[in-house]
């Protein structure tokens, strides 16, 4: 077992949390289920804290860092057939192995297309871009996390669409988060989300 598992375990109990099986050259993966307002999983990687991101001094203290997606209770995220839903496993490995491969970090803010031509993620999800961002709605739920002498920090991954990434990149993000957030965004995948900007801004 590892320690961060062993650590989520007494967080959330041990009927909570299990351990995703995942091939021998990716990253392990550990799932949560979480009461919040209602049912959420959250995919966590487990062992990108191994890695100590080189971030700029004003972040000092958030040098070890999970990728998590956080799942709705209607997702079906065992059926790796489903395309709607499987993406969520190339893409979180992806990213965990780029960080490292480039010796670089992510932090709130971040964004990522989905691809050079930045294309929707699924048949069923029209977001084409993720965003890194502390945990919104699961604050308290994801608040870091003591593992040996490593304070971890669990980083969500948002997908958002082109406007909100155009608003993200034009007015920054303490600006673009408070847009989100007033919006009612969260880190919690929505498949029937909407842009939470107003036409006129699409249309500028």
């Amino acid at each position: 077992m590892s320690d961060l598992l062993h650590a989520l375990e007494e967080r959330f109990g041990a009927h909570r949390v299990v351990a995703i099986p995942t091939a021998p050259n990716e990253l392990p993966l550990i799932a949560i289920d979480i009461e919040s307002r209602s049912q959420v999983t959250v995919i966590t990687t487990n062992g990108l804290a191994d890695y100590k991101m080189p971030i700029p001094e004003k972040l000092a203290g958030r040098e070890y860092n999970e990728l998590c997606f956080c799942l709705p209770s209607y997702w079906e995220w065992e059926n790796v057939d489903n395309p709607s839903m499987n993406w969520i496993f190339p893409w979180i490995q992806k990213m965990a192995q780029y960080v490292v491969e480039k010796n670089t970090w992510f932090g709130p803010g971040h964004t990522i297309p989905n691809g050079k031509e930045a294309l929707p993620l699924s048949p069923t999800m029209q977001q084409n871009y993720f965003l890194i961002s502390d945990p919104i709605l699961l604050e308290q739920e994801l608040a870091p996390i003591t593992v040996g002498e490593k304070n971890i920090h669990f980083l969500t991954i948002i997908p958002i669409f082109e406007d909100e990434m155009d608003m993200k990149a034009e007015k920054g993000s303490a600006k673009f988060f408070k847009k989100f957030m007033e919006k009612g965004g969260t880190e919690i995948l929505d498949d029937y989300r909407r842009s939470t900007l107003k036409s006129k801004w699409r249309m500028f």
